[in-house]
């Protein structure tokens, strides 16, 4: 039976705020959930006509209004994630004990489902404080509640992104650009709009498969994705293979500053590469085999980036 109402935490994301307007474009009830009405419920409210879409305002550890909002729910999908770690919203706190608990509220009140995005390529970094309190929430959430499908997407990019937008904003301001590991490690980058439509597939149709791991079409290095981008903004830079120990010295000041460009802990976790585990079933095993390729994709907003801005032309 069709869903009729859909919880989402996380919907001010670009993950949530695009799978808002694909899951009310399809007649489906959503209840999304923010921490900042204010803030963030102009751009909400843009993403699905009236009638479809209800903003909440709540803090996450809020349990007696997450346990009332979960009970209305069908389906809950959790897109609530941390890549560094700032005041309460710690790892523990954010990746462990927030999707503990809703996963468990899940089975209380007997929702059909429960859809949680983790990460790719995070079981071999086991000296990474993202990818232990990844798994340990994903273990949490297989534990307490059987119907959870448990996400593990590689790098998702689009326009609102923080990690192709990130490296364009870099290679402007930079002369040089550091390479980690000598930029080899893989990944497989997919399409902000392929996995809300793998999610929306999800929410509306049954799987046995309870864990998938979520790749794009191509498999690039992290040097290969800087040269693409490169192309793209028509830039020339260096590279400077970074040494690890210098690499720590610099993180540790940039995971000072409120939003840091890097962390000690996600250098870590470039040391491992980000594709398919062989553990689990991949979109591609369940008939989903994404198709929108990086360079064209990016090619649509990156002239943001580009010396002539909004002016900028195809060279020919």
């Amino acid at each position: 039976m069709k869903p009729k109402n859909c919880l989402i935490f996380g919907a001010s994301g670009q993950i949530g705020r695009n799978l808002i307007r694909g899951l009310t474009q399809k007649n489906l009830k959503v209840t999304a959930v923010t921490r900042n009405l204010h803030q963030k419920g102009y751009i909400l409210k843009t993403q699905a006509n009236p009638g479809y879409l209800d903003i909440i305002e709540t803090n996450i550890f809020d349990l007696n209004k997450i346990d009332e909002l979960i009970k209305k729910a069908d389906v809950c999908v959790n897109l609530v994630g941390i890549l560094f770690e700032k005041g309460a919203n710690t790892f523990t706190n954010i990746h462990e004990k927030f999707p503990s608990i809703i996963s468990s509220l899940c089975n209380k009140h007997k929702l059909s489902k429960f859809i949680h995005l983790s990460a790719l390529g995070i079981e071999k970094a086991k000296d990474s404080k993202y990818a232990i309190s990844k798994l340990n929430g994903e273990t949490a959430i297989q534990k307490n509640f059987k119907e959870s499908i448990i996400l593990k997407p590689s790098i998702i990019y689009s326009v609102d992104d923080n990690f192709t937008t990130m490296i364009m904003r870099l290679i402007n301001m930079l002369p040089i650009f550091p390479l980690y590991y000598e930029g080899k490690t893989k990944f497989m980058p997919l399409h902000c709009a392929d996995i809300c439509d793998l999610i929306i597939n999800l929410v509306e149709n049954n799987t046995s498969d309870k864990v998938i791991e979520c790749i794009g079409p191509d498999e690039l290095t992290f040097k290969q994705i800087i040269q693409k981008l490169l192309k793209l903004i028509e830039k020339k830079r260096f590279f400077i293979p970074m040494p690890l120990f210098i690499a720590n010295i610099m993180a540790t000041f940039f995971q000072a500053l409120p939003n840091p460009l890097i962390t000690k802990d996600q250098i870590k976790l470039l040391a491992y590469d980000n594709i398919p585990s062989g553990k689990y079933k991949t979109n591609i095993d369940i008939g989903k085999k994404f198709k929108r390729n990086f360079d064209i994709e990016v090619e649509k907003y990156c002239y943001m980036w580009k010396d002539t801005g909004e002016y900028a032309r195809k060279k020919n």
